[in-house]
Parts: C-alpha cells; structure tokens; sequence
C-alpha cells in the first residue's frame, strides 16, 4: 500500500499518511529524518495495514524506515532509496 500524500492549501506543509501491510505483526513503527529518528507507532487496521499521519515541510525528502516486530524494513512503495553508510543499508525515501 502506498505511501499517501495530502497537501494543504492553508500552509507550506503535507500530510503523508504511511501505510505498511503486516497482518501477522503485533507492531509497526516509523522512524526517520522527520522525527529525528525517533519511533511513531503505527495504528492497525482491521484489515492488518499499519497507518500514521504527520504534517512534513513540502519541497524536502525525508528517510525513514519501518520497524516490524523489531526488524527493519524498507516501503516497497517508496519514492525512491538512498545508501545510508551508517546503517549500511538502503533506506526508503519520501519525496514532498
């Protein structure tokens, strides 16, 4: 499931909502640049989709990651990747 993009008319800003499909998983959360690498649980759905919302400063990319069950993941349905030589892995991208 996509990574969903609302942006708003009243300022410089856009509400991404991240989706992670993970039926089985007792907990998904986001990391990345937009909260410092802090972790944002992610509310699960009935239909076992993980969601959350934040507001993010539009013409910018932020990396993130989700954390399942305390394995890192990449969105399949990212706007793009980028090498992070600290974690020596991908990391996905969203691009507002």
């Amino acid at each position: 499931m996509p990574i969903t993009k609302q942006y708003l008319k009243s300022k410089p800003e856009c509400k991404v909502t991240f989706s992670f499909p993970a039926k089985e998983a007792s907990e998904v959360e986001v990391s990345g640049e937009f909260n410092e690498w802090d972790f944002m649980k992610l509310k699960k759905q009935k239909n076992g989709i993980f969601k959350g919302q934040v507001n993010l400063p539009v013409e910018k990319e932020y990396q993130f990651k989700y954390k399942v069950d305390g394995e890192w993941q990449n969105d399949p349905a990212a706007d793009k990747y980028l090498w992070n030589d600290f974690a020596a892995s991908e990391n996905s991208v969203v691009v507002v």
